[in-house]
This record gives structure tokens, sequence and C-alpha cells, in this order.
């Protein structure tokens, strides 16, 4: 049994994998280092690894007493080239991805779009080189931002129905980020299509809901696919000792 565990900007994500299948899944906005202590030594996992995109070493020290962990860096072996010319800025959750990505449809070229703080793309090609992608706003800094540098424009959040054409301030700043941001979606994706005409796509995060049905373009949704990617790479790891 494995212990992935996901450290992203807003949520902790834990998870016990059994050989490839996912078993269970953990997921607050913060978890502190007794409760992972707590879960190590209730599941009796084989190996850990902890991708952070903050600070991730006090985990690392701590789960060290209960079992072997492997911290994701620009260093970690993965089963998939990197062609990233900045390898140790790359977002580890933005590697794994692309790792599972290579993994699920081998062969292929693949975009991972991951919908979260920030919209990440994520190219691995058929080969299965990582090559890169495009970081833009995601929608709730988007909202913050409209509020934050602005005199009078009010804090939004999301709506389910939310028109291209907004009537009231409210309702003007909701479809500005939200179709804004389903158009750049669709946008991407056309243009990414054009040097790469067999393009698969694959749609996560956590504001994967809200777009999921917007877009104009096929996806496939897997809203799992950082977490399967780290266990995919804690294998690889273990299978080179």
């Amino acid at each position: 049994m494995n212990l992935v565990i996901d450290i992203g900007n807003t949520l902790t994500k834990l998870a016990l994998f059994e050989g490839g299948r996912l078993i269970k899944l953990i997921s607050q906005a913060t978890v502190s280092e007794e409760e992972m202590v707590s879960i190590a030594r209730q599941y009796h996992p084989e190996a850990a690894i902890i991708s952070s995109v903050r600070e991730g070493d006090g985990y690392v020290r701590i789960l060290e007493q209960e079992v072997k962990v492997i911290k994701l860096t620009g260093d970690t072996a993965v089963p998939i080239r990197n062609n990233y010319q900045t390898p140790w800025t790359l977002g580890p959750d933005r590697l794994a991805a692309a790792v599972a990505a290579h993994h699920t449809y081998g062969g292929k070229n693949v975009l991972v779009i991951t919908c979260g703080s920030c919209i990440t793309y994520d190219l691995v090609n058929r080969r299965g080189s990582y090559e890169g992608g495009a970081i833009s706003p995601g929608m709730s800094m988007r909202f913050q931002a409209m509020n934050t540098f602005t005199g009078r424009l009010p804090l939004v959040s999301y709506q389910e129905d939310v028109p291209i054409v907004g009537q009231t301030t409210t309702g003007s700043l909701q479809s500005g980020a939200v179709n804004g941001m389903a158009s750049e979606i669709d946008g991407m994706i056309e243009r990414y299509r054009e040097e790469y005409p067999d393009l698969i796509v694959i749609l996560s995060g956590g504001d994967m809901i809200y777009f999921a049905k917007r877009l104009k373009n096929n996806i496939f949704a897997l809203p799992n696919i950082v977490l399967e990617g780290l266990n995919i790479i804690l294998n690889f790891n273990e299978n080179l000792r």
C-alpha cells in the first residue's frame, strides 16, 4: 500500500493506493503532521510520496519515522522525459499529472488542463516527453483581482447560471471570469491542436466541475490525475531500489 500526499495552494489531499487502485481519499484545507502520522500508523503503507507547492519538509521529516518517503522534486526519477528548461521551478503537481497522462494514453499527444488556483496547461507528447505548457489565473484569483485592484468592484463568487450578458455588476464580473475562462480554455485547446492534431485533452482540478460542460471541445475528466501520477512515480522509484 502507498501513501500519496499532494499539498496544493488551497487543499491538501492524502490518498491510499493498493497497486494502481485508489482506496481512500482525504481532502481538506490543511492536514497536521500529527494527522499524517496517525494515518501512517493506522494503514501501515510500505512507502509514501509528498508533492508540495508550498513547504513540505516538515511532513517529510515526521513521516520518515514511520515509512520510506520520497519528496517529489526536479531531481526525482520519473518514467517520462522532462524537457522543461528549468525543472527546479516546475510545480511537482504539473509533472505528476503529465506522468499519469502518459501512463493512461501512452503513444498519444496529451494536454492536461488543471483548473485550480491557477489554470495550468501541460503537454506530454506521444514519445513520452513532457514539453511544458502555460499558466494563467484561476477563477477565484480573477474574482479577487478585480476586487483588489479596483476601487468599487465587489468580491463575487461562482454561481451555477452565469449568462453571457451580465445585467448587474455582480453578473458582469461572473460572466467575465467564468465565460472568459471557458473561452480561454477552448481557445488554448485549439491552439495546441494546430500543432498536435490528434491531441487528447484531460481536464482536472478543483474547479473542473464548473467547466466540463461549458467547453466546446471534447475532454476527458480525470479529477485525481495528480494523485495517480504521484502513485506511478512512487512505484517507479521503488522499482529502482
